[in-house]
């Protein structure tokens, strides 16, 4: 582990990746994402890797594709409107169950938006943004410092399920500096990443063996049906073994308020000054947001009196919390979107304001 430096989160997220073994990176510009592909610019020639600039964000993904089926550990970065981009080939990466890591820096929409911060990619990152049905692993980092630690864990995830894993961040969490401990100092030789040949799925060259054949097309529909319940198995799995949340003082607590991401901070915030007013407030950090913790939140509601959900949107993980909490106590929203980002007093106000809070 290395002694604490002061990284900006875009920086962050580009060295873990290397770190953790990506030598690959395809990508087009767009802020507030920008230098996470600069970083990589600068810093993959120097361990071996390719770095290159695609002429859209519809390349660069396929470009994924290809590293990807190749066996390379490989990655892309972009920022709401270049992953609707990316839509059709992230389907595809997903058909084709091939590993990878996207990032999403997510800023305002809809349409062009704003370059500051927003939650509003939600829906698109959980419930599949593009066609057929399949799934991304959804990572939502809380700091600067999660989002190193949860990137690492990304890639061995894509690798174990075979399957595209998302790391949701937003602006705030690329573009603040925060101090960080890197598996490894800068200076430091990395291991090499695990070898193409190791995946025993991938074109690496059939010299030995059978060659493999990759693909998402299926022209007989009981084949693309039968391919499909194995992907569906596959993310059944991942239901059941990758759930991550925090859960922080809500054993007793009336509100217990949802929130996930830079939101979660502003949320802790509220939280802990709720509680020294003497209002017994909860947080529930969702970490993992596809599989999102239905489970571990529908026994937090079931000892409040409200769930006071917040978000940088007009309420999408909203969803998700009414589909656990059900009839076990109201469900009450607060959002502020566009790339405006709610304040701890205007959480601590909704904690303390709608219809009061037992004490």
């Amino acid at each position: 582990m290395s002694e604490p430096k002061l990284m900006k989160g875009n920086e962050a997220i580009a060295e873990a990746a290397i770190q953790a073994g990506c030598r690959y990176f395809f990508g087009y510009p767009i802020t507030p994402q920008n230098e996470l592909p600069e970083y990589m610019a600068r810093r993959l020639p120097e361990v071996g890797g390719v770095y290159l600039q695609a002429e859209s964000e519809v390349s660069a993904i396929n470009m994924v594709y290809g590293a990807a089926g190749a066996g390379g550990r490989v990655m892309t970065s972009s920022s709401s409107p270049g992953i609707s981009l990316m839509q059709e080939g992230i389907s595809y990466l997903a058909g084709a169950e091939l590993p990878c890591v996207l990032v999403n820096i997510v800023r305002g929409g809809p349409g062009l938006g704003g370059i500051h911060a927003a939650q509003s990619d939600y829906f698109q990152a959980t419930k599949g943004g593009g066609h057929g049905d399949y799934r991304l692993l959804v990572l939502a980092p809380g700091s600067v410092q999660e989002t190193v630690d949860l990137l690492q864990e990304a890639f061995d995830l894509a690798d174990k399920y075979r399957n595209p894993v998302m790391l949701l961040g937003d602006a705030v969490l690329g573009q603040m500096m925060e101090a960080v401990r890197l598996p490894r100092d800068l200076d430091e030789p990395l291991p090499p990443p695990p070898p193409p040949e190791s995946k025993v799925w991938a074109t690496t060259g059939a010299v030995n063996r059978s060659r493999n054949v990759i693909n998402s097309l299926y022209i007989e529909p009981e084949r693309l049906e039968k391919h499909n319940w194995h992907i569906q198995e596959k993310y059944r799995r991942m239901e059941a073994e990758e759930v991550r949340y925090e859960a922080v003082q809500v054993d007793d607590a009336g509100t217990v308020v949802v929130a996930y991401g830079t939101t979660a901070r502003i949320a802790r915030t509220a939280v802990d000054e709720a509680r020294r007013q003497g209002l017994k407030a909860g947080l529930f950090r969702p970490i993992s947001l596809y599989p999102f913790p239905y489970q571990a939140l529908r026994e937090a509601a079931g000892r409040a009196r409200r769930v006071l959900v917040v978000e940088m949107s007009c309420g999408q993980m909203l969803d998700d919390v009414r589909l656990a909490v059900g009839e076990r106590c109201p469900v009450e929203f607060y959002g502020r979107p566009g790339g405006n980002i709610p304040t701890p007093q205007e959480v601590l106000d909704r904690i303390a304001g709608k219809g009061g809070e037992a004490k």
